[in-house]
């Protein structure tokens, strides 16, 4: 079957138009809508000195969520992954760390920090994360194409790529919507046995935050991260020890959604330009075909 330019013009740029039709690789139209917090924003608030390293929440997670453990230990107990994964959402990281004049034992929880202003959902092209106006920045399996765009777009290094799986997509914590849609709590805090990781209206546990540090000033690092990182998250953090000692980023207080909203506006251009340089090429390359084959088949003169 021959496959002519033109056959090459009219399928590129059909599927070009449908696609930018649908709003494929568009932004989602009211997507500041859907990033605005609401005024009742829940949060859960996790207190570094209260923490005891005992990974009952890695393992509530796990078991709500029905991820397979990453170790030989069958109730994910004993686990300890290095970090994050598609099969690990919530980890109790510990480390030993030199404060002072002697080292500590440190521990961080990491999970989603369903940011306030999430640069995952403004940098996905086909919205398969979403942020839910009470707090919770969701996941849609059945949406997302496996691009990995969120990936590079979270300034927390959250959403994790499938690797172990042939048909790869994106997974990470998505504060137990399912949990909370049933007027529950998120299945960590409620397993904590220390009270090291509690949930409630984001404001009240800023309030907490800010009492515990007033209180005990010997005690904490004069700081809620959190509070205002990128904006502000729905995951808050207390700590003995600076933040960046035990491994979260140093971050400003302004969204970085305008980077990620920025690049996507940018996409169908390039996805024009891209359609535009190919078709090009291909017609320079059969023109080039074309007159080496007129040449090679005109008639030659008589010899003399």
């Amino acid at each position: 079957m021959r496959f002519s330019r033109r056959d090459f013009l009219r399928l590129s740029g059909g599927g070009l138009c449908t696609l930018l039709a649908s709003g494929v690789f568009l932004p989602k139209r009211g997507s500041k809508e859907v990033l605005t917090p609401a005024k009742a924003e829940i949060a859960m608030l996790y207190d570094a000195t209260k923490c005891t390293g005992c990974k009952a929440c890695q393992v509530a997670c796990k078991r709500w969520n029905n991820l397979p453990s990453e170790s030989t230990d069958p109730w994910g107990i004993y686990e300890s992954p290095r970090d994050l994964s598609g099969r690990t959402y919530t980890l109790i990281q510990v480390s030993e760390v030199e404060e002072g004049s002697k080292p500590h034992w440190a521990f961080v929880k990491r999970n989603c920090m369903h940011c306030l202003h999430p640069a995952c959902v403004s940098a996905c092209p086909v919205g398969a994360l979403q942020k839910r106006g009470h707090g919770p920045v969701v996941y849609d399996a059945k949406r997302c194409i496996g691009c990995r765009y969120c990936m590079m777009a979270c300034p927390f290094g959250v959403p994790r790529f499938e690797w172990e799986k042939p048909l790869p997509l994106i997974q990470k914590c998505t504060f137990c919507a399912d949990r909370l849609a049933q007027g529950l709590q998120p299945a960590c805090t409620e397993a904590c046995p220390t009270g090291a990781n509690i949930f409630g209206e984001r404001e009240a546990l800023i309030v907490k935050a800010e009492s515990r540090i007033q209180n005990n000033p010997d005690k904490y690092v004069n700081h809620i991260y959190g509070k205002e990182e990128v904006g502000g998250t729905s995951v808050l953090h207390l700590s003995p020890i600076p933040f960046e000692k035990v491994g979260l980023p140093t971050l400003g207080s302004g969204p970085v959604t305008a980077w990620s909203e920025t690049a996507m506006l940018a996409t169908p251009g390039v996805i024009v330009a891209a359609v535009a340089a190919l078709s090009g090429i291909y017609w320079l390359t059969k023109r080039r075909i074309r007159l080496e084959s007129e040449a090679s088949n005109a008639p030659r003169g008589k010899e003399e």
